[in-house]
């Protein structure tokens, strides 16, 4: 069996792995990436936050990224009915980003891993994780090739990137069940030959079409767009036959789409993932740290996945340097402590969407500019911000402005 021995054992090579093998890279730590796929490769997770785009930058990945001039996303709109909500992240309250963007995840993750092996970073494609042992922080992870070959790979830390892979929640038996109702997803491309001109077409929109319903509609610069249902598993499941099938029938939900996407032809079998929150019992352990999607996922609905990914590798990856230049790391207060802070903000905003709350501040409230600003800054994926009443307060503050919204809604006026 083949063997070797690096410092830092990064599971998985998308957005997440990418951003911790860079830093990690720089910091002259030998490390290696395993990836079980083939890139490229389709992933889900297409629109992104702008608080991602501090990490990139800080990382060194961001002029690779902006050279593919993938459509820019500088807000998103939310619809129901003839009600629209947009939101401008350049008129929200945190200082930051005001822009990010949507991107076809095939390329743009390839584009990541391109990058880092052109700087020297060792990426192993192919290559399958079935078995991980601890000896105190360090470990012993068996590799399977393509070809059915074992290897070993011996590391003084893991840094968990697998994403829906889950290697370590799975092989650790880390996984508990999220807090997030059960939603699924179904999703396909489209080659959008009907798409409007000027942001109309470009725009990142959430078509609601009942409380816990929605459509996503996500345009690419090359032409195609990502179009896709979440919503109540028992209700996805509750369409006839197929997944092109049970897509089709959906998109007739909706009244401002179904004709611009009616006909086409889809570009991939329309997948469907079932119970998409997912959650684990704690964010690290001795010899090892879960990001991204590997620790947590709330719901597609404001588009956290990919800024949670880059968050906690970036922070995993600094945390580990620390520790591996012989410094005390408090995992709990500066890792998980510190995710959880953001999760439990993003958290409450799928809650009190799907509870109708947050809907009703989107389209029945009067729109108070500061409140706007607030909110903005939160789906802009600045959640860790506490200086933002609406970070600060997440638990209380949806609820209170929801209620004065029903109250003015109910008085036909701004409540006394």
């Amino acid at each position: 069996m083949q063997k070797e021995t690096v410092d830092v054992l990064i599971i998985g090579a998308g957005p997440s792995g990418a951003v911790s093998a860079a830093y990690l890279h720089k910091q002259g730590l030998k490390i290696k990436v395993v990836e079980k796929s083939r890139f490229p490769r389709f992933v889900i997770g297409e629109s992104l936050l702008p608080r991602c785009m501090d990490h990139f930058e800080e990382v060194g990945l961001l002029d690779a990224l902006k050279a593919r001039n993938y459509e820019v996303k500088a807000g998103a709109r939310f619809m129901r009915g003839d009600k629209v909500c947009n939101f401008d992240f350049s008129k929200k309250y945190t200082e930051g980003w005001d822009w990010t963007w949507q991107v076809p995840r095939a390329d743009f993750d390839k584009t990541l891993t391109d990058t880092l092996e052109a700087w020297g970073v060792d990426i192993a494609f192919g290559q399958e994780v079935v078995d991980v042992k601890f000896k105190g922080s360090d470990s012993v992870t068996t590799v399977k090739g393509e070809d059915g070959k074992l290897s070993s790979i011996s590391a003084k830390f893991i840094i968990d990137s697998s994403g829906h892979g889950r290697v370590l929640p799975r092989l650790l038996d880390l996984d508990k069940p999220s807090e997030i109702g059960r939603h699924s997803s179904i999703f396909t491309h489209v080659k959008d030959v009907k798409r409007p001109e000027g942001r109309e077409g470009t725009i990142i929109t959430f078509d609601i079409v009942s409380l816990d319903t929605w459509l996503w509609v996500i345009p690419f610069s090359n032409g195609y767009t990502s179009i896709g249902y979440v919503g109540p598993t028992e209700y996805l499941e509750s369409f006839a036959g197929n997944t092109t099938e049970k897509l089709r029938e959906m998109m007739k939900l909706s009244d401002y789409y179904y004709d611009r996407f009616e006909g086409l032809d889809y570009e991939f079998e329309p997948r469907m993932i079932k119970n998409i929150a997912k959650s684990v019992k704690q964010l690290y352990g001795e010899g090892y740290a879960l990001t991204g999607n590997s620790a947590e996922f709330l719901d597609p609905v404001f588009s956290s996945g990919v800024t949670f990914a880059t968050e906690s590798s970036l922070q995993a990856a600094k945390l580990v340097t620390r520790q591996l230049k012989g410094e005390a790391v408090d995992w709990e207060r500066e890792y998980s402590d510190h995710m959880k802070e953001g999760v439990a903000v993003f958290a409450t905003y799928v809650k009190e969407w799907y509870t109708g709350n947050l809907q009703t501040i989107f389209f029945d409230s009067n729109d108070n500019p500061v409140i706007k600003a607030q909110i903005c800054a939160v789906l802009a994926g600045y959640v860790w911000d506490r200086t933002n009443p609406f970070v600060k307060n997440h638990h209380r503050l949806v609820k209170t402005v929801a209620r004065i919204a029903e109250m003015e809604k109910e008085a036909g006026g701004p409540a006394s």
